[in-house]
């Protein structure tokens, strides 16, 4: 049995050094993208290439760049009605301009996940809750950044969502799109958001949605306290 024992000990041991060797960045986040029914597919191409755009834009591989560590981890996700959730890119670290515009690359030959769908905005923060279990890399800044623009159409209330995952400290920041809810930015506010320095970043439509997505990313990768 002395030899069970050494196996045992050996693997034990092996698990512990996987985890030393994750690596520590300056935060995580989940990009949470919706694909919703409300979403046509010029809207769509809109919103894929203004994360595109974003991910090239001086002022946020600057963010990048500027931190303790200087990476970050990020994936992403398209989110509908209820069980239409798909991670689009797993989980990658950005430290480079370089790997900023690999990522803007990749994320314009991402297609679209669902054709159509409900607005289940719980189920799209439980799903990117989910993504930092699967992350081997280590941070104590966990960010969702969810953008939309419809409010619930389905499923449960996003606030209970919302109040679970804040309570194991995430922060949830919301991109509202006010493409037909004009009063959308104060919806996210009251029962999206949540978190230590939450905020929303609004885009007056898909076609302000480069601007909008750029100084959010910005924003929430530099932290809120420092601004843009």
């Amino acid at each position: 049995m002395k030899w069970l024992s050494a196996v045992i000990v050996s693997l034990l041991l092996s698990g512990l050094t996987v985890q030393a060797y994750a690596d520590e960045v300056d935060m995580q986040l989940v990009l949470a993208i919706d694909v919703s029914s409300s979403v046509n597919y010029d809207e769509y191409n809109l919103q894929m290439r203004g994360f595109a755009a974003a991910f090239r834009d001086e002022l946020v591989i600057e963010a990048i760049t500027a931190g303790p560590r200087g990476r970050i981890s990020i994936a992403a996700t398209h989110w509908a009605g209820l069980k239409e959730q798909q991670t689009i890119l797993d989980w990658q670290v950005l430290s480079s301009g370089e790997d900023a515009r690999a990522y803007a690359d990749q994320l314009d030959g991402v297609p679209r996940s669902f054709p159509y769908g409900g607005t289940a905005i719980a189920g799209a923060l439980e799903h990117a809750f989910s993504l930092f279990a699967r992350d081997r890399n280590l941070s104590t800044r966990q960010v969702i950044d969810i953008s939309g623009d419809g409010v619930v159409s389905i499923g449960s209330a996003p606030e209970v969502a919302r109040d679970r995952i804040v309570a194991a400290g995430v922060i949830i920041n919301g991109l509202p799109i006010l493409n037909d809810e004009p009063e959308l930015e104060t919806y996210y506010r009251d029962r999206v958001i949540g978190g230590i320095g939450a905020f929303t970043e609004k885009a007056e439509g898909y076609d302000d949605f480069a601007r909008a997505i750029a100084e959010k990313l910005a924003r929430e990768i530099r932290g809120t306290w420092q601004g843009v």
